[in-house]
């Protein structure tokens, strides 16, 4: 008799879930207090303690890892909260990947889901090009009067409301990328050729070189940010770092990985691990939490190479990745800022923690440290910042009742700060945030800033320098 779908998934389980971190759990329950998912819900099985309990029930054979079952595994945000949380120290993370993997493995996904899948986490993310035609097809769409005929004839009203709310949150894309734009302003860069022979741009630091830090632009990004890009550039050097962008880098593989797709994102870590060993950096910047949280973790995803020298170059390459706040607020030279106006009153702003470079990263204190030093900054505090936007990657597509119900609370705890300017560190949150801005109606007083751009409005830059 042919197994049926649901043995499959618990062969696959069984050999893809590490044994150690499905018994590690004690059942302390401390995880769920700080779980978004079970705050909202209040069942077990929609905490981290409770998934685990459903794995493990999976791999001991009590239970077939049927519909409800792949239900609550995706209604996960992966925002691995819960570890800072735990006392056993239990990777939650890592077992949320590893199930999701297999069940990708096993799943027999519908016709639209299966071309979406195949058409974002393959046939777009991974190449540069690519990307850089949909962020030039996004300007397009944004400057021609389409977007405007689209939303004047009622043509968006055929998508689901709140993909027509995340549209008017799009940010003005310039269809550049990050060396396009840096090229066009006229700023110093010279071209060198890497240790393979790979193309290698350089930007010089302002003053005495500390360190070469390598500038990882994202695929996201640098379609969608791309100015963004250019401005951590722009402090990074002004703090006294040389930046090395290796042309050869390639998408961070996060989303690869929060969808179950480990191998594409092994192979792309691969490919990142090769250019920035290529390039010579001391540092490896980031300016994306989710970003930075899997590039913080690729000595994990590269464990089981088979080449020894991958292996060991990923536990590097781990090492190396900082947030650039870590850079600029521990490392680089102090930054000066340009002097506030005594007539001009503070500027309430507030902080959503992005979720990894909380949770992943361990980085907390250093964005709020940079911000307080802006003079005219006062930094009110954020009831709930360690709670996820629920923005999670492409969780507001895929959950967007569990994310619009988060993304409501946060913006009544935002109305409760009476901040003027929402700052965060991560393009999904930004544009979560822009997103809850729309839908509360407060476009026209409160904006949503990345830490970066709001720095750069107050550093004095001196970007000729090196020409």
């Amino acid at each position: 008799m042919q197994r049926t779908e649901h043995q499959a998934l618990t062969d696959r389980m069984r050999l893809t879930l590490d044994e150690e971190q499905l018994t590690n759990c004690m059942r302390c329950g401390f995880c769920q207090t700080a779980c978004p998912t079970f705050l909202e819900t209040g069942l077990e099985a929609a905490s981290p303690r409770g998934r685990i309990a459903l794995m493990k029930a999976v791999v001991d054979g009590i239970m077939e890892p049927d519909e409800s079952f792949q239900a609550q595994m995706d209604l996960c945000l992966g925002c691995r909260a819960c570890e800072p949380a735990c006392p056993s120290d239990v990777k939650y993370g890592q077992l949320i990947e590893q199930t999701r993997e297999a069940i990708a493995q096993e799943k027999k996904y519908s016709m639209p889901v299966k071309l979406a899948r195949k058409t974002f986490l393959e046939g777009l993310f991974p190449h540069q090009g690519r990307m850089k035609f949909m962020g030039k097809a996004l300007k397009f769409y944004q400057k021609s009067g389409l977007q405007k005929l689209a939303r004047s004839t009622g043509a968006m009203k055929m998508f689901p409301e709140h993909l027509q709310q995340l549209e008017k949150a799009l940010p003005e894309v310039s269809g550049d990328g990050l060396m396009d734009l840096w090229r066009k302003a006229g700023f110093p860069v010279r071209a060198e050729k890497s240790s393979s022979g790979a193309k290698l741009l350089i930007i010089p630091a302002v003053g005495e070189t500390i360190a070469r830090v390598g500038m990882f632009r994202g695929c996201i990004m640098d379609v969608m940010f791309a100015e963004t890009n250019v401005n951590t550039v722009r402090l990074l050097r002004q703090a006294g770092f040389e930046v090395a962008v290796p042309d050869a880098q390639v998408c961070c593989g996060a989303l690869h990985a929060h969808s179950g797709e480990m191998e594409d994102a092994k192979n792309l870590a691969s490919k990142n691990i090769s250019a920035f060993q290529e390039a010579g950096v001391d540092y490896i910047a980031s300016n994306a939490g989710g970003c930075g949280a899997l590039l913080k973790e690729y000595d994990h995803l590269m464990k089981e190479d088979q080449n020894p020298s991958i292996r060991n170059a990923a536990v590097t390459f781990a090492g190396q990745v900082k947030d650039i706040s870590e850079l600029l607020q521990g490392i680089g030279r102090p930054l000066l800022h340009k002097e506030q106006d005594p007539k001009t009153a503070a500027v309430k702003v507030t902080y959503q923690d992005s979720c990894h470079l909380r949770n992943v990263m361990r980085v907390q204190g250093q964005p709020r440290e940079l911000m307080q030093g802006i003079p005219g900054v006062q930094l009110c505090e954020l009831q709930g910042s360690e709670v996820c936007c629920g923005s999670a990657g492409i969780y507001n597509m895929t959950q967007p009742e569990m994310s619009t119900d988060l993304l409501d609370h946060k913006m009544e705890n935002v109305e409760q700060t009476g901040a003027e300017t929402i700052v965060t560190s991560n393009p999904g949150c930004l544009l979560q945030m822009k997103w809850g801005i729309e839908r509360a109606g407060t476009g026209e007083h409160v904006r949503a800033v990345h830490l970066v751009d709001l720095l750069s409005e107050s550093v004095i830059l001196d970007d000729k320098m090196g020409l």
